[in-house]
């Protein structure tokens, strides 16, 4: 490590922090790092991407100065500091405070508005004399974040952060990290928070690290395009080698017309990509498969311990729904989906579910697997093909989609690591068929191509779902609708969305939104009370099933106006015909909008 006596001005203005020059890293044969040549400068927001094991870790630690390359040098500007969390922190025999504030007294901390900010966002709520011991291994993880971020530094580096945090969580991460100076690099698969808060994006792929302008979305486009220009490339290329060989059989050239290439905007990549999916053929397949009956929830009371998660609520899931639930840490939402999967019996009501239903359910806890076999047995102990959408595709490929390439597909389940184990748990779930998911949690550990598999995989997939996710871009990507769990024993309709929510948990006074500390008891002044419900349990029963009743009629509604503008572009010609249908339309869209007031008055009984 070699680090700089003084700095230097880049581009006349900015600060340069840390350069790395022809840097080298390998472990045994896995070349991580081969030659590259890099700099953070003051004011740089970075977002790390690339796939699991890939280097990404090492990379952050090479910049840090925690690892030392094999070759090369990282020069760091004289007194730089640098503040990382990276993935294997150790934890001292102390208390919260103790461990998160230091040696600050109470006066210094409370008195300092960015430290109270800090604890508010992460530890809001937490008993901060309590001893780390008690802590799990998630809210050890949002102490040590939040003992990083008390203090200034030049440089932040932070390693996988939204990891044990929830929805409220990263929004509060992401307003946080916007509003600091600092210079920014961070490591995660959540696109959302890369889009928030970067501006900069490295993709770590073999060996090298490929450099983007912008954040997430600038990165998917300009890599498309990057794509598109290479093969382009290529295929030119190939053209005038074929020209080579033929002018070398047949003497002098014959004329040939240049060719001709075109660089297109950004929107111009997509505009001759279908949509993600075709939701009206979905649904019509799943109904088939599934019947109307999917899992009916009726009047259902779900108690742990002495404490209500949901009362006397009453739901359906409907064929081909894609629903994400979202709420407060200790709500029930992982609760919900083992009585929905049939591993728990509400405490009262009662569970229908289809006689065609085929569920599949993916727990947060891994299914164990026998070390000692391969990934491609395992996949072919449940089936050797399998059929989504109109393809079919054999095990290996499937592994492959998963990120198990080659010889990994022969590794000894033993040797994997957890984010591969989840990767296999999740796709042995996929090669069984199901048409009914549930998945908690399902992004946990896959790094960001692998989502988008996933992602490719569920876009043309039939079936009804159900998704607990902290994963924003994941969860808006992949459901049509987001119901929430409150803490308040029900559960509600969300037209907005996860902004919706996050607009419906500010708190009033201070104007932000509050963030759970994490699971279990962890009360403290920074406490935040509940708003008590304001309606009976039997009247909000009754206005919750109007609700529901009015949602189901408006996705029918929609699914119909779907198919009528198929048929009127159908019967372009036929005016008798398109007279009939454009009179359909327009009755099912006065009837959409009336209901959607309906809908609107029932949201406002519920003080919603």
């Amino acid at each position: 490590m070699v680090r700089a006596v003084g700095w230097s001005q880049h581009n006349g203005t900015t600060m340069n922090l840390v350069n790395l020059q022809d840097v080298s890293l390998a472990y045994g044969p896995l070349v991580l790092l081969d030659s590259v040549s890099l700099g953070v400068d003051e004011g740089d927001r970075i977002g790390v991407v690339g796939r699991n094991g890939g280097g990404k870790s090492t990379l952050m630690s090479v910049v840090a100065g925690r690892v030392e390359p094999d070759s090369g040098r990282v020069v760091h500007n004289r007194g730089l500091r640098v503040g990382f969390l990276h993935q294997r922190d150790s934890f001292p025999d102390t208390t919260v405070g103790a461990f998160v504030l230091g040696e600050r007294s109470e006066h210094e901390w409370a008195g300092d508005a960015r430290i109270r900010d800090v604890l508010r966002g992460l530890l809001g709520g937490w008993d901060l004399d309590l001893p780390m011991a008690n802590l799990s291994g998630g809210e050890r993880r949002r102490a040590t974040l939040a003992r990083l971020l008390v203090e200034t530094h030049d440089l932040i580096l932070l390693d996988e952060p939204t990891n044990h945090l929830d929805i409220e969580g990263i929004a509060w991460l992401a307003e946080h990290m916007r509003a600091r100076r600092e210079a920014l690099v961070v490591v995660t698969h959540d696109r959302w928070f890369l889009d928030a808060v970067t501006n900069r994006t490295w993709e770590v792929v073999d060996g090298r690290v490929e450099r983007y302008e912008g954040g997430y979305a600038a990165y998917v486009l300009a890599k498309a395009e990057r794509r598109r220009l290479e093969q382009a490339a290529e295929e030119r290329r190939q053209n005038l080698m074929r020209k080579e060989l033929a002018w070398l059989r047949r003497g002098p050239p014959a004329r040939t017309s240049k060719p001709k290439f075109r660089i297109e905007a950004a929107n111009e990549l997509i505009a001759d990509v279908p949509p993600v999916r075709d939701t009206v053929e979905l649904v019509r397949f799943a109904t088939s498969r599934l019947g109307k009956t999917v899992i009916d929830l009726d009047d259902v009371t779900l108690r742990v311990g002495d404490r209500t998660l949901l009362e006397r609520l009453t739901w359906q899931l409907g064929p081909g729904e894609r629903v994400g639930l979202v709420g407060v840490n200790g709500a029930g939402k992982t609760t919900l989906l083992r009585v929905l999967a049939g591993d728990r019996e509400p405490d009262e009501g009662g569970v229908r579910r289809g006689k065609t239903v085929r569920l599949a359910h993916l727990s947060q806890n891994l299914t164990e697997l026998d070390p000692g076999r391969r990934p491609l047995e395992t996949v072919m102990d449940v089936r050797e093909h399998v059929t989504i959408g109109k393809r079919e595709y054999s095990a290996s490929q499937m592994l492959e989609r998963f990120g198990f390439r080659g010889e990994r597909q022969w590794t000894p389940i033993g040797d994997l690591s957890g984010g591969e184990r989840r990767r296999l748990q999740l796709l042995r779930l996929l090669m069984d068929e199901p048409n009914v998911l549930l998945l908690d949690e399902p992004t946990n550990d896959l790094d960001i191509e692998t989502l988008n598999e996933l992602e490719d995989l569920l876009d043309g997939w039939p079936g009804s779902l159900v998704l607990v996710s902290h994963d924003r871009y994941f969860l808006e990507r992949v459901c049509d609708k987001v119901l929430a769990l409150l803490g308040d024993r029900r559960m509600v309709f969300l037209p907005g969305g996860v902004d919706e929510y996050l607009a419906r948990r500010v708190d009033p006074e201070s104007g932000r939104v509050p963030v759970s500390g994490g699971s279990g008891d962890r009360s403290g002044p920074l406490a935040a009370e509940r708003a008590e419900p304001g309606l009976s349990a039997g009247e909000r029963r009754a206005v919750q099933k109007e609700m529901q009743r009015i949602e189901r009629r408006i996705d029918r509604i929609g699914a119909r106006e779907a198919e009528l503008h198929d048929l009127m572009a159908g019967a372009a010609n036929d005016y008798t015909r398109l007279a009939e249908l454009d009179a359909e339309l327009k009755t099912l869209t006065a009837e959409r909008e009336e209901l959607e007031e309906l809908w609107l008055i029932e949201a406002e009984k519920l003080g919603e």
